[in-house]
């Protein structure tokens, strides 16, 4: 009796060094050293060497300036890392159709060409934080106009953050929004707005 207890006693220390220990710093220093961006949240950083965010997780941006991400349904007022969802409505849910319908024409004079649905519609996740070029491009005369620059400066920036799909087969190509808003500030500052009066 007392030898098997000796041996449960061992084999729960020895499990618990290797399995709650060992293996758990195994796998984060691998992980810091062959990824250290990914293990470290891929935040990035502005000029200044600030973090203003991360390459996975959609944040909201409304001034005209700047490309404006998916819509989000992740918490009460959307983009919230702690409340992440979709909306969970159906393709024949009223709700959606109304909030696709409202959403369309809220941006319809934007560009010119039919509305991209990721202009419209909320992610899985509701923080994705990418669009389509489709998008991005729409939204491009909004955000020259904005910044006092040509279209074409705009689409080339839109362009040089475009990803393509994985091994030219896998997923879609994407423009991460953040990264292209700082590669926008980097390249053509907004103008500061006019005092009032």
């Amino acid at each position: 009796m007392l030898a098997q207890a000796r041996a449960a006693i061992v084999a729960t220390l020895f499990f618990t060094l290797l399995l709650g220990v060992a293996y758990p710093l195994a796998v984060t220093g691998i992980g810091q050293l062959a990824f250290p961006a990914q293990a470290n949240g891929s935040l990035i950083r502005d000029a200044k060497g600030q973090v203003v965010g991360s390459s996975l997780i959609a944040q909201s941006f409304t001034k005209p300036e700047y490309l404006h991400p998916r819509p989000s349904a992740a918490g009460a007022d959307g983009y919230d890392a702690s409340g992440s969802s979709g909306s969970n409505l159906g393709p024949l849910n009223e709700d959606l159709a109304k909030r696709v319908a409202e959403g369309t024409k809220a941006i319809q004079g934007e560009g010119a060409g039919p509305v991209p649905a990721d202009a419209v519609t909320t992610s899985g996740s509701g923080l994705d934080p990418h669009i389509s070029p489709e998008n991005a491009r729409r939204q491009a005369a909004r955000v020259a106009a904005a910044r006092g620059i040509p279209v074409e400066q705009v689409e080339r920036l839109i362009a040089a953050n475009t990803t393509s799909a994985w091994l030219g087969v896998f997923g879609q190509p994407t423009v991460n929004v953040l990264q292209t808003n700082l590669a926008l500030d980097a390249a053509a500052p907004a103008k500061p707005a006019a005092p009032a009066g």
